[in-house]
């Protein structure tokens, strides 16, 4: 993976987000579990991209990749919980999962790509 791509940017882009709803859940809403629990999967999301950057092999490139996956699947349910209960408007929460839903379809497409190259 070339360094400076759209997934790397797309990821950093979503944990800014992300870091900027946590300040403001917890300063405006009074909020401070759900929006812990997002904020550590949703920087995780960009921090797993960076770390499979730098992978020595394929396989570590892969697992990097796969924990990024993981980590967004969280976010979405983390964002349609603070959604579902009314810290979010259905409008916040949308815009954020359009993102985050989008970086879950280019990580599964880029692991599909990586094992099918090596199988």
């Amino acid at each position: 993976m070339k360094t400076d791509n759209f997934i790397q940017q797309k990821s950093f882009a979503f944990a800014v987000r992300v870091v900027n709803l946590y300040k403001y859940l917890t300063v405006e809403k009074k909020e401070f579990v759900l929006s812990k629990q997002l904020l550590r999967s949703g920087t995780s999301i960009g921090a797993n991209i960076e770390e499979s950057i730098g992978g020595q092999s394929d396989r570590d490139f892969l697992s990097k990749l796969s924990i990024a996956y993981k980590e967004a699947r969280e976010s979405m349910y983390w964002l349609k919980l603070l959604q579902a209960t009314n810290y979010l408007t259905n409008e916040e929460a949308n815009s954020l999962l359009n993102d985050v839903e989008e970086i879950c379809k280019i990580l599964g497409k880029i692991q599909i790509t990586i094992k099918k190259r090596n199988s």
